[in-house]
């Protein structure tokens, strides 16, 4: 995952993007808002972090022209302002998501995460890939190098929930709440019934458990 952080305010965006960086990401960083636009326009970016507040271009300029331009990246706008209007104002342009100054940088992270979780839900990135497996989310298929798996729907979706977020663990009560109904009383162990299924067809090492956490799907060994 690629990421571009516009911010002018040096100390912070380096802070960002050493954070980002140990998180897994490659980013770039640029302070103008002009060359923010130029670097987003010519990039393959997986996200765009955009402070309001640049010189040369604003914020608000920056993601209009990139709306414009028919470039859907998601862009998660940051702001020293606080108030409805500088917030609707953020949307109306075409940001996805806002987040004022001061913030917390594990909020900003889950932010980032939810942002691409959505961008891969909605066919930004249909083909989810964990080493040679493949998760295709639009046409509902999975293929383990050239061979295609069947599944059946719910032990799809149950993939397609640890596929979305592979190498994070995801917990019992995430997978319930994707794949089930959200008024979904049974016993919460089905899940371990689903796990075993895709275990045998995947490979007991693709998906490993975090004893008290949940489920971790890897690449294959």
């Amino acid at each position: 995952m690629r990421l571009l952080i516009v911010e002018d305010e040096k100390r912070l965006a380096l802070s960002l993007a050493r954070g980002l960086t140990a998180e897994g990401y490659a980013v770039d960083v640029v302070h103008d808002g002009l060359e923010g636009l130029h670097m987003a326009s010519e990039g393959s970016y997986d996200l765009v972090v955009l402070d309001i507040m640049l010189p040369g271009m604003n914020g608000y300029r920056v993601c209009a022209a990139l709306r414009a331009a028919g470039d859907d990246v998601p862009i998660l706008m940051l702001t020293a302002k606080d108030g409805e209007y500088d917030e609707a104002e953020g949307l109306d342009t075409g940001a996805d998501d806002y987040l004022t100054k001061p913030f917390s940088y594990v909020v900003l992270v889950a932010r980032i995460k939810a942002l691409l979780r959505r961008r891969a839900r909605s066919g930004g990135s249909p083909v989810l890939a964990v080493g040679d497996l493949r998760v295709d989310t639009a046409a509902r298929r999975v293929f383990r190098a050239e061979d295609e798996i069947s599944l059946t729907a719910k032990e799809f979706a149950v993939l397609e929930q640890l596929a979305v977020r592979a190498g994070e663990v995801v917990s019992k009560a995430q997978i319930l709440e994707h794949v089930w109904d959200f008024a979904y009383d049974g016993d919460p162990n089905i899940i371990e019934v689903y796990i075993s299924a895709l275990r045998r067809k995947l490979g007991a090492p693709r998906i490993q458990t975090v004893r008290g956490a949940g489920y971790r799907l890897v690449a294959g060994r």
